[in-house]
């Protein structure tokens, strides 16, 4: 049945045509137990309430060895204040997809344990070689390692350049990171969202009602981010002045990239934690200019600043341009942007009635990804309060929050179908990262969920119906080999379209799965399969079987 469904925002409205589709589960069953996944992020919590304790979650979800299954990686914290990694409770962990269910820990052998504070993750192919390299961002400094194509790595940061920009006597507090061909010269750069000015030595007392708590945001000096050129030789040349970036300070947290306006070129959003949201607009590859404010994704609806988290930037409404929605904390919502014609966005928190579900949630990471194959992407969410003493100050929110998935019913607007995503989905716990991807190949979305001081939750999926899907591997040959930043639009048998952008950047200090996922609901077959690659050459597939991983590789010229 097509339905027209008006939004209206201001004096702005978008029209969305669309398919309502069928009722359909979402359901996960966490398998981390019998997978062999054993991990708790240590988060070192203090009376002090240092900072970062409440905040660490990378989780990255990517195939190191090249065997065609997603690996899991781990970003773990380190004492406090020390910032060290003392003991193995503190490592990074990489566990290795064993193809039957289960998961082997080979971090130290993979010599990927890591040292300092960590926060977040980053997967990108820097080097073109084939084999996916990791960035990982944290406190005191951050880390780039190269994949040596023997199941190892090599510490490379400081050849390379990108170990982080110094603020005063000290590295620039990381916490997300992503790789994007900003100047499509067909190598990936690295940007990097810096948090706030924070010394160990000197923090805050911050006191609430019942003793001392984590401060306020508002309680540290912002930062710039930080952009590095990838020069071809191993090596990153700092462009965060050169390219505009390092000219608006914030408190970054999740990045996320798309080309928001169909220029060619990948643009860059930050969700902000109390100040400003950031969206760099991509001029041709040499500067950005921030448009957050004019395009109407910098503040709330009220003209307000949020505690932006987790950042998601994908085409929810099949309609071409890809949307925005991030995270915040309790009382304030999780906003919604669509884009609109002409580069504007509009807030469509309430008509898609994202804005009544999420008022009394505290969100991090996030994704958008659809979850049961019907052919519209659903939003989901790892949920947790940030201050660990919250149940002392108010009687209306807890700590431990159970994560939330909201499906998109296709006609503009959401339902919270969360109670029915099984128990192992809905624990309550201060769960803070969250990455996604299809770990055993079946289609099928799945989920990886950290929390602070408690296992890590693998969250299959289980959801049962009878949609066909479709993943696309890309490889890049004039573009980068990942092909980050590639355009695709499926069309199906009934002739609807689907968007999507390749990208690892996700939520809150994650990388997912790199490959393109769409959900096809009934049909077996994909019509026409059309991508624009970063280079600007433009392939067309036709007839494509589903419910298979389909390799792509980048033509030399424009196909038809």
């Amino acid at each position: 049945m097509r339905i027209a469904v008006l939004l209206t925002a201001g004096t702005v409205a978008l029209t969305v045509l669309a398919f309502v589709p069928l009722p359909s589960s979402i359901r996960f069953q966490n398998i981390a137990q019998s997978a062999g996944v054993r991990f708790v992020t240590e988060n070192s919590p203090t009376p002090e309430k240092h900072q970062p304790e409440t905040m660490p979650a990378g989780v990255a979800l990517f195939d190191y060895d090249g065997d065609g299954r997603l690996d899991i990686y781990l970003v773990n914290g380190a004492g406090m204040p020390s910032l060290e990694k003392t003991g193995p409770k503190y490592y990074n962990r990489l566990f290795h997809n064993n193809g039957d269910g289960t998961f082997t820990d080979v971090a130290e052998r993979a010599g990927l344990r890591g040292t300092g504070y960590g926060m977040g993750a980053a997967v990108g192919d820097y080097d073109n070689d084939g084999w996916p390299d990791l960035f990982v961002a944290g406190v005191s400094g951050s880390q780039l390692f190269h994949n040596n194509r023997d199941g190892t790595f090599t510490e490379v940061t400081a050849r390379a350049g990108v170990g982080g920009a110094m603020v005063g006597d000290s590295k620039m507090w990381a916490i997300s990171a992503g790789w994007f061909d900003y100047n499509n010269d067909g190598l990936i750069d690295l940007f990097v969202s810096n948090y706030c000015q924070w010394d160990p030595r000197h923090e805050p007392a911050c006191m609430g009602l019942n003793g001392r708590g984590y401060c306020h945001p508002k309680a540290f000096g912002p930062l710039p981010n930080t952009l590095y050129r990838n020069n071809g030789d191993g090596t990153f040349t700092d462009v965060s002045e050169q390219t505009g970036i390092s000219a608006i300070q914030g408190k970054g947290m999740g990045v996320a990239f798309a080309d928001y306006d169909g220029d060619g070129f990948t643009d860059v959003f930050v969700a902000n934690d109390n100040a400003p949201n950031l969206l760099f607009h991509n001029l041709g590859g040499k500067r950005f200019e921030e448009v957050g404010f004019q395009a109407g994704v910098a503040y709330n609806e009220d003209g307000n600043a949020l505690a932006g988290m987790g950042a998601e930037f994908r085409d929810v409404n099949n309609d071409g341009r890809p949307d925005i929605w991030h995270t915040a904390i309790e009382n304030e919502t999780f906003p919604l942007f669509l884009n609109g014609i002409g580069g504007q966005f509009v807030n469509a928190s309430q008509p898609s009635r994202i804005a009544q579900i999420t008022r009394k949630m505290s969100g991090w990471s996030n994704g958008v990804a659809d979850l049961d194959n019907d052919g519209w992407k659903d939003l989901f969410v790892a949920r947790g309060n940030v201050m660990d003493n919250i149940e002392d100050i108010s009687r209306h929110f807890t700590y431990a929050e159970p994560n939330s998935v909201f499906r998109n019913l296709g006609n503009g607007q959401f339902e919270d179908v969360s109670a029915k995503a099984g128990a192992d989905f809905l624990l309550p716990a201060p769960n803070r990262g969250l990455a996604y991807g299809d770990l055993d190949n079946d289609g099928r979305i799945d989920l990886v969920i950290t929390a602070l001081g408690q296992p890590v939750r693998v969250l299959r999926n289980v959801s049962e119906n009878h949609n066909h899907w479709i993943l696309l591997k890309l490889e890049g040959t004039k573009s980068n080999r990942m092909g980050l930043g590639a355009q695709v639009r499926v069309t199906t048998g009934d002739g609807q379209k689907q968007y999507n952008e390749a990208t690892t950047s996700t939520g809150y200090a994650a990388s997912s799965d790199p490959r393109v996922h769409f959900g096809l609901g009934a049909f077996s077959t994909v019509r026409e399969i059309a991508i624009r690659w970063p280079s600007g050459i433009r392939q067309v597939l036709q007839n494509v079987p589903a419910d298979r991983i389909v390799p792509i590789q980048e033509p030399a010229q424009d196909t038809k």
